[in-house]
């Protein structure tokens, strides 16, 4: 019974659960489904939001992510190229670029130098303040300005530029030491250099830290002499390293081209010299500039100006033009730079003066209104009466009755006066503008300004007479001295010529820049006329100043007064020589800016000497044969050629040089000591008594003194004045001393040759 019961019990209970599991089956069927179409919706749905955004992403944002990924991955480095040479007519650098490092970094990859990960962000700002300051330290920069640059977001920043080698190795010394080497980029680069340091400062001009021209030269050929950049372009992986399979891309940079100039080094440091000499002697409050010119081909030989500066540090005022700098605020100290750095020679205009009467001249030949040698042409009575308005002739007195070789000769106002009467105004404005004098010549420097002259419908009675003889207009020295050479070139005017040569240093092409002969101005016989006229202003007129023993030169004076609208410009002394005066090689003008009225200013006097100077070294410099035309009036004094001493005990050079008549300088009293050198050195040629230092070894201190001031002295008295401080003299000419090289105050060895010029004194040097 028992056994039937349990079994009943366990079907009944097994139908029960039979039904439980059907139902149940039945109830979970329907929400399976339910759920697997909400996960499929939801499923769908994420999807497309994806496809959507990858969408977004790759159509509307994709340029802008790959430009930026490109950005991050890629790294450009700049390749400078190098900078052309300047050469001087005979090969002599005047400008290089030499090979100098620019330090750049990458800021983003400084964290790759890290070795402790834990800390990195504190790490990575630990470094950035080290390399900040190593920065700072070995370049000499402003702190806070590199922490700036070191922690910028930018792919590259520029650290240093044209860095010397013993900088480089103080950074590559910093980076072993602190084993950082991942960030810092060390590219080769050129910086500019200048040889000859102050030699044609401002023709030449310079560049800025980029290597650009600023001024000069260097600004008006920069883009044949700067080049092309290259570059290297680098693929990198997000952990900033070369990709293998992306090529290094390598664009070579196109070097600049070399250009050759006209100017010769050696007559400028000439010009220099004797320029700088003028103007500290004559106090000349603005300066001056000089200007030597080949008529036949237009190449300028030397321009200088002075006062000029180191091209090396153009940015720094030379010392003692400027004895309150310190107190100027920064504009005023630009200002003043940039007043330093004009070329006088084509940027600044002035009133020429007396000189420009020979233009004047020129036309009333050519239009044969006047003759050269008709007396009584003109009449001086001291001055010309204009609308009522007395104009004075420079000279307190008259010239009386005259020719015009006589009206060049005294250089007379009045007879000018009357001869641009007789020309008329409208047939000078023709010659005028013939002569090139109302446009830029065009010379291949920067800067270049234009003239000023009243419009011809402005040019009433008194115009015309102002601008007979050279005053109220306004020309540069560069298009005055391009009108007069072609007086000096058979009336042909030529273009200034200063580069005559560009060299491709990459294929090596070599471009000549020929002469350009403008026009036919005025004919060769009034040429010949007015060269013969100017050769008499110098050897019998005002212009005697500017004679050159051996030599013919044809010349003309010039003293502008200061302008009447700006009376503190002061007068200006000009002088215009053409030497020889037959078959001219050279034509020069020496200006000098704002001599003090209450001593010699005229043109004559003062600039007169210094053409005279420069004359005396270039001709011969050039290989210009003497002409013998000049005599010889120079003093007979017996010259003793200075003996070789040197390796002779001192007691033996000592009685050798007494034997000859000198005077030894012995250093110590030790005479078995034998002689190691000798001041003046052997060869030189010296009149009897000179005075031949010599020293031994253990003696060889030089003592240096001042040279004395000469001017007008004669020549006993230079003489004792300088035996009395050791110096010896070279003299030549007769009278007083006119000129002296070296110039007064120069520091100079005991011993040195001072070489004076002497000249009879005269009153009517206009």
């Amino acid at each position: 019974m028992n056994k039937n019961s349990n079994k009943n019990s366990n079907e009944k209970n097994n139908n029960i659960l039979t039904k439980i599991s059907k139902k149940k089956q039945a109830l979970i069927k329907p929400l399976s489904s339910k759920r697997l179409l909400i996960a499929l919706f939801v499923i769908l749905i994420v999807f497309s939001l994806l496809i959507l955004r990858i969408g977004y992403f790759q159509f509307i944002k994709g340029s802008g992510l790959k430009e930026l990924a490109s950005r991050q991955q890629t790294t450009n480095r700049i390749i400078s190229p190098n900078r052309g040479i300047i050469y001087d007519a005979n090969g002599k650098i005047l400008a290089q670029s030499a090979s100098v490092d620019t330090v750049t970094i990458n800021p983003s990859r400084i964290k790759n130098n890290i070795k402790n990960k834990e800390n990195k962000s504190e790490e990575e700002k630990k470094l950035q303040e080290k390399l900040s300051k190593a920065f700072s330290e070995i370049f000499e920069l402003d702190y806070e300005e590199v922490f700036e640059k070191v922690t910028s977001t930018s792919s590259l920043e520029t650290i240093a530029k044209k860095v010397e080698q013993d900088k480089i190795d103080k950074l590559k010394d910093w980076m072993e030491d602190n084993e950082v080497t991942t960030g810092i980029n060390i590219d080769a680069d050129y910086k500019r250099y200048y040889p000859y340091g102050n030699l044609a400062s401002n023709l030449i001009g310079f560049c800025n830290t980029d290597n650009v021209g600023q001024e000069g030269l260097e600004l008006k050929w920069d883009n044949v002499l700067s080049g092309t950049p290259g570059k290297i372009v680098s693929i990198e992986s997000a952990t900033f390293s070369l990709i293998p399979d992306k090529n290094e891309n390598y664009v070579a940079a196109q070097n600049g081209s070399n250009i050759t100039l006209t100017i010769d080094a050696n007559i400028q440091s000439i010009c220099e010299k004797y320029l700088k000499q003028a103007c500290i002697e004559n106090n000349c409050k603005n300066g001056g500039s000089i200007i030597v010119m080949r008529p036949s081909n237009g190449d300028i030989l030397a321009m200088a100006t002075y006062p000029n500066f180191d091209l090396n540090t153009p940015r720094t005022m030379p010392e003692g033009l400027a004895p309150n700098w310190d107190s100027l605020s920064s504009s005023e100290q630009l200002n003043s730079l940039y007043k330093l750095w004009r070329n006088k020679c084509v940027s600044d205009t002035y009133e020429p003066g007396s000189t420009f009467k020979v233009i004047t001249a020129a036309v009333g030949l050519e239009e044969d209104i006047v003759q050269s040698d008709t007396q009584n042409t003109f009449s001086c009575v001291g001055y010309e009466m204009i609308n009522d308005q007395k104009i004075k002739c420079w000279t307190s007195g008259s010239h009386g009755a005259q020719s015009l070789r006589n009206a060049l000769m005294n250089s007379c106002n009045p007879a000018l006066m009357q001869l641009g009467k007789k020309i008329g105004s409208t047939t000078l404005y023709k010659y005028y503008n013939a002569f090139g004098l109302f446009n830029k010549t065009n010379v291949d420097t920067a800067g270049e300004a234009n003239s000023y002259f009243w419009n011809l419908n402005d040019v009433g009675n008194v115009e015309l007479a102002t601008m007979s003889f050279g005053q109220r207009f306004r020309v540069t020295p560069i298009q005055l001295i391009t009108a007069i050479s072609s007086i000096a070139n058979d009336g042909i005017l030529v273009k200034p010529r200063i580069v005559k040569q560009i060299e491709n240093t990459d294929t090596g092409a070599i471009t000549t820049i020929d002469p350009v002969n403008v026009r036919q101005v005025i004919s060769k016989e009034t040429s010949n006329k007015l060269m013969n006229i100017l050769e008499s202003v110098v050897t019998d007129g005002t212009g005697r100043y500017g004679a050159v023993k051996g030599y013919s030169v044809a010349g003309k004076t010039g003293t502008s007064e200061p302008d009447y609208n700006n009376p503190e410009s002061g007068y200006v002394a000009s002088y215009v020589g053409i030497s020889p005066a037959q078959n001219p090689e050279v034509v020069i003008l020496v200006t000098l800016y704002h001599p003090p009225k209450s001593g010699s200013h005229q043109g004559g006097q003062i600039a007169g000497p210094v053409v005279s100077q420069v004359l005396t070294e270039v001709l011969p410099y050039l290989g210009v044969p003497s002409d013998d035309l000049s005599q010889d009036n120079s003093l007979d004094l017996n010259k003793v050629t200075v003996p070789d001493v040197r390796n002779k005990t001192v007691l033996e050079a000592k009685k050798a040089l007494e034997n000859l008549g000198f005077t030894a300088v012995i250093s110590g009293s030790d005479t078995s000591l034998l002689v190691t050198d000798q001041v003046p050195k052997p060869g030189t040629s010296l009149l009897s008594g000179s005075s031949i230092n010599i020293y031994s070894s253990g003696n060889e201190a030089r003592i240096s003194v001042q040279v004395p001031n000469l001017k007008d002295m004669s020549f006993s008295q230079a003489r004792n004045s300088l035996k009395a401080k050791k110096l010896n003299i070279n003299v030549t000419g007769t009278g007083t001393v006119l000129t002296q090289d070296p110039m007064a105050g120069t520091t100079v060895e005991e011993g040195t040759i001072i070489n004076v010029t002497l000249q009879k004194q005269t009153n009517d040097i206009h």
